[in-house]
């Protein structure tokens, strides 16, 4: 079994775990840390079904005076547009929920961006749900990165990997924040 093949097996089964023991959980504690309060951009995402929830997250980072950015799907490339909470700011796309209005013009201002994930592994590689949008998007920002999980989705074992993936900084339970590698 190639790569790939073992990739989206893993995410089949991770997705039946963690459709099976789902609990609500937040996430808001992130504000208040060392990595949040500094920053003034944030990218975030907007979560759907039994994905980690950042809806609260989002609200509080507006709430807290931070310019949150979501992103948006254009082609094969995840474009970053800047949404103030308001609901009409969004628009379904398939399952997903993605921001309305203009992409910003430098992502360079993005100072963290929060990624969805199915499991980080311990040195900070992340299994996500298998369209490759953020593993593109990562090596353009000069960003803190951060994977939103589940209590138990810290793989203990290392998670397959291709020449494309790019380590998180960081990974987020509810409770946890665990720092992989240092950032400049």
């Amino acid at each position: 079994m190639g790569i790939s093949e073992e990739k989206s097996s893993l995410r089949t089964r991770y997705r039946q775990e963690r459709n099976a023991r789902y609990i609500e959980h937040t996430f808001e504690f992130l504000v208040s840390s060392p990595e949040f309060t500094r920053a003034t951009t944030i990218a975030s995402y907007m979560s759907y079904g039994d994905e980690p929830d950042t809806h609260q997250l989002n609200q509080a980072l507006i709430t807290a005076g931070k310019t949150l950015v979501l992103p948006r799907i254009n082609g094969d490339q995840l474009e970053w547009v800047r949404w103030t909470g308001e609901p009409e700011g969004l628009e379904k796309a398939k399952k997903i929920l993605e921001p309305v209005g203009p992409a910003i013009s430098d992502i360079g201002k993005i100072e963290i961006v929060i990624v969805p994930a199915l499991r980080i592994d311990r040195s900070g590689y992340r299994l996500g749900q298998g369209g490759g949008y953020y593993d593109r998007a990562l090596p353009q920002l000069a960003a803190w990165s951060i994977g939103l999980i589940h209590p138990d989705e810290i793989s203990s074992e290392d998670l397959p990997r291709e020449p494309w993936d790019f380590p998180l900084h960081a990974a987020a339970t509810p409770d946890l924040i665990l720092r992989f590698q240092k950032f400049n």
